[in-house]
């Protein structure tokens, strides 16, 4: 895992309140956490600013995460907020190179939630835990007063202990490596929004979520050492992930937009709403930078698993442009990406 902690831009938290935008996973958020909370809470471990927290115990290296969830509404197609809450914690060991082992889950309830809907989402995160091979051990709960939590709130917290396969960091990244995704993007954050009924539209779309340990397993199988860096692009989508590897290095990354998997009823909603499907939420895929030599082999394992059909080389890291993301086009043409500014999709997670 990542040893060296790289030397931050410095950046300033003089925001004068809190907005949703600052929980959107994007520019915002960077202010948020990286301006305030790492300065005032400052140590090696967490100035790494990964999915997870790695160190050593006992000649063991663990991979510790936390994370909270707020999705509105609690249920949606292909999923619900027990689900997600189990999922996404597991795929933050993962994608840092954790088997994961076990999880912590705190609800927030709203005074009048119907007891039916509590007992749904236990049973789904029960359900989604043994899917993902780990036991929930223990956790928390509090009840706020009617109308201050949207029914539920989960808050988990995961341990796993790290692969020995796994050599990760952005320092281990590299001009020339490729960059792989596990499949089609955009879905989770479309199906929220769609679910919520706000809009005049109508697609046959579900949310991605699901667990990722089996797609790092066939990459480390397969790849091993030459797989580098590992993120799930949750809040933000694939292009704030991918800003977040190469801000302050001198690499970038350069994506072909015509390679990147999407369903059409993602693309639609997006080319109506003004959205770009790259900061678009998603729940179950991974992005990879393999090293070149692997590409090949790791693109073949993952297609060759269940759910991995989609999966695709989407560009590669090169020299230039220095700390940026590049998305170019079969005609030639090129944008820089930048990373996700506001929050057009709140709550999606």
């Amino acid at each position: 895992m990542e040893t060296i902690v790289r030397t931050m831009n410095r950046v300033r938290f003089d925001d004068a309140q809190i907005e949703m935008a600052h929980g959107a996973g994007g520019k915002a958020s960077r202010r948020l956490v990286e301006g305030l909370i790492v300065p005032l809470l400052s140590n090696h471990v967490l100035a790494t600013l990964s999915d997870s927290a790695v160190w050593a115990l006992d000649g063991t290296r663990i991979a510790t995460t936390a994370d909270g969830y707020v999705v509105k509404p609690l249920r949606f197609p292909g999923g619900s907020i027990g689900e997600l809450a189990v999922n996404g914690t597991v795929n933050d060991l993962a994608v840092s190179g954790a088997v994961p082992l076990a999880l912590m889950a705190t609800f927030i309830l709203e005074a009048g939630l119907a007891g039916d809907a509590l007992r749904a989402e236990v049973e789904a995160m029960a359900a989604a835990a043994s899917a993902a091979g780990v036991s929930i051990v223990g956790g928390d709960t509090k009840v706020v007063e009617h109308g201050f939590a949207d029914g539920m709130y989960i808050t988990t917290f995961g341990v796993g202990r790290v692969d020995d396969r796994a050599q990760l960091g952005p320092s281990r990244v590299k001009p020339g490596d490729a960059i792989l995704l596990s499949g089609p993007i955009g879905d989770h954050g479309i199906t929220i929004l769609l679910a919520r009924g706000e809009l005049d539209l109508e697609a046959n779309l579900s949310s991605d979520t699901r667990p990722l340990t089996a797609f790092v397993d066939a990459l480390l199988n397969s790849a091993g050492a030459g797989v580098h860096w590992m993120r799930d692009p949750t809040r933000g989508g694939v292009a704030t992930a991918l800003n977040e590897l190469v801000r302050g290095n001198a690499f970038g990354a350069v994506l072909h937009e015509e390679a990147i998997p999407m369903h059409d009823p993602v693309r639609g909603a997006c080319e109506i709403l003004g959205l770009d499907p790259l900061h678009i939420a998603n729940e179950g895929q991974l992005i990879a930078v393999v090293d070149e030599r692997s590409a090949d082999a790791a693109l073949a394992a993952m297609r060759a698993l269940p759910g991995g059909e989609g999966a695709a080389r989407i560009g590669e890291i090169r020299e230039q442009p220095h700390g940026a993301v590049l998305a170019t086009t079969a005609y030639g043409g090129g944008r820089i990406i930048d990373m996700l500014v506001g929050d057009p999709l709140p709550r999606i997670c």
